[in-house]
């Protein structure tokens, strides 16, 4: 592994998963977590939200850089075509979330930001995730037992949904539980 602790890392993402992933990369790292308000303008093509919204994050946390500080900020969406469905308010909204992307192949989009005080790098990873048809008992089942309610799209790929729901996915299986890991390697080396 490349040595990076010249490096203070600060991961601005309250994520659980983005903080395991990091962790079993092999990262020593804080998380700050940002108060920054994830809105974005209603016209902007949904493949550039997710960088957007990473850079917000990032920025929020500026007073804490230092000199040798290198900031990692994400965020992830779920779209089908142009529609983001976001993290469920309720159970009501997490059925709605659900019953659009069963049967259905939806993108999670996760962007990225690098930040540190001389430079900043953004990109982003794109998955399509294919869901066979659940049905309203298994979309119950699964929001009754999991809660999905900090989740984009209401689901996390590591969960039941996961293992019984998804067919198949292009693009990495990590980007779809919020961070894509090898992407973000490459990155960090040629940063």
């Amino acid at each position: 592994m490349i040595n990076f602790n010249h490096y203070e890392i600060i991961l601005a993402s309250q994520s659980p998963r983005r903080q395991q992933l990091l962790k079993d990369m092999g990262f020593s790292f804080k998380v700050i977590v940002t108060d920054a308000d994830e809105v974005y303008p209603k016209e902007m093509p949904v493949i550039e939200i997710p960088v957007y919204l990473a850079e917000i994050k990032a920025n929020a946390i500026l007073n804490e850089l230092k000199e040798n500080t290198l900031i990692i900020a994400a965020d992830t969406i779920v779209a089908i075509g142009n529609k983001v469905l976001g993290k469920p308010r309720d159970e009501a909204d997490a059925f709605d979330i659900l019953r659009q992307i069963s049967g259905r192949m939806h993108k999670v989009i996760t962007g990225v930001c690098l930040k540190t005080a001389l430079k900043q790098k953004s990109f982003f990873a794109e998955s399509n995730v294919y869901f066979r048809y659940l049905s309203d008992e298994e979309l119950y089942y699964y929001i009754t037992n999991y809660k999905p309610f900090d989740k984009a799209g209401a689901y996390g790929v590591q969960e039941w949904i996961g293992y019984v729901g998804i067919e198949r996915i292009e693009g990495s299986y990590f980007n779809v539980m919020g961070l894509p890991t090898q992407m973000l390697y490459k990155e960090l080396i040629n940063f």
